[in-house]
C-alpha cells in the first residue's frame, strides 16, 4: 500500500517528538546535559553594524536561541582571511555587543588561513584578525576571530545540583557514534542561562552527534 507524502511527514514528525521526549526524560533521570551545536557566526558592535549595513541600522531578529535574550538574525555576512578565499552567508547573532567577534571552527581556519586561539566568548584580546564584508561596507578587525571553547551554560540552581560553580572545569563523556571524552570543559553560570553544552561543528561531527544529544559529566 502506498503511503502519502502527508502520512510520511506526520510519521517523521511524531518520531522526532518521541525522540525529543525520550532525550528530555533521560536528561532528568541521568543528570545529563543536552548539546547545542554552534556553526560559524558573528557578533557585532553597533558601530561595526552601521559600517556594514548603513547608519542607524538595526538587527532583524529571525529566531530565538536556546539561551534567553540571544537570537539569530536575518543578516548574513562574508568573512575573509589571508587566503582571500571568502566564507559567505555567515549568520549574525544578536543582540549587539561592545566589541565585534567572529567565531569559527578549526576547519574554517584552514580555509581562511587564520590562526584563531581557542577562547571563551568575549575574550578577544590578542586573537586573530579577520575581515568582515557587508552590503554597505567592510570592517577590518585587528583582533576578534576565535574558536570558542567547549562550555556548559547553567543556571545557579542547576550548578548547585551538579555541585559546580561558575568558572569550574569538568570532563564530559560523549557516548555517540564515535565515543569520546572531552576534557577541561568550562562551566558558565548565570541566572539567565539554561542548561546546555555548546560545541562547534568540528566537535559534533567528530563524535557523530547532533543538537539535543545528551552528554554526562565524568564523576
Amino acid at each position: 500500500m502506498d503511503i502519502s507524502t502527508e502520512k510520511i511527514a506526520e510519521l517523521v514528525k511524531r518520531t522526532l517528538l518521541e525522540m525529543n521526549s525520550a532525550q528530555k526524560a533521560e536528561n532528568k533521570t541521568s543528570g545529563g546535559i543536552p548539546i547545542g551545536i554552534s556553526n560559524r557566526h558573528i557578533h557585532l558592535s553597533q558601530a561595526d553594524l552601521e559600517t556594514l549595513f548603513g547608519a542607524g541600522y538595526e538587527l532583524t531578529p529571525m529566531k530565538d536561541l536556546s539561551q534567553p535574550g540571544q537570537y539569530a538574525c536575518k543578516e548574513l555576512l562574508t568573512i575573509i582571511g589571508p587566503s582571500m578565499r571568502p566564507i559567505e552567508n555567515v549568520r549574525v547573532l544578536g543582540p549587539v555587543r561592545k566589541a565585534s567577534q567572529v567565531e569559527i571552527s578549526a576547519t574554517d581556519s584552514y580555509v581562511l588561513k587564520v590562526k584563531p586561539p581557542v577562547r571563551e566568548s568575549g575574550s578577544i584580546q590578542g586573537s586573530a584578525p579577520i575581515r568582515i564584508v557587508g552590503p554597505k561596507g567592510v570592517v577590518e578587525l585587528d583582533e576578534g576571530c576565535i574558536i570558542a571553547n567547549r562550555h556548559i551554560h547553567m543556571s545557579p540552581s542547576e550548578a548547585q545540583a551538579f555541585g559546580l560553580k561558575d568558572g569550574d572545569y569538568v570532563d564530559i563523556d560523549v557516548n555517540g557514534k564515535r565515543r569520546t571524552r572531552w576534557f577541561d570543559v568550562q562551566v558558565r553560570v548565570h541566572k539567565d542561562f539554561r542548561l546546555e553544552m555548546h560545541v562547534d561543528t568540528d566537535d559534533a561531527n567528530a563524535a557523530g552527534i547532533g543538537n539535543g544529544f545528551i552528554v554526562t559529566i565524568v564523576k
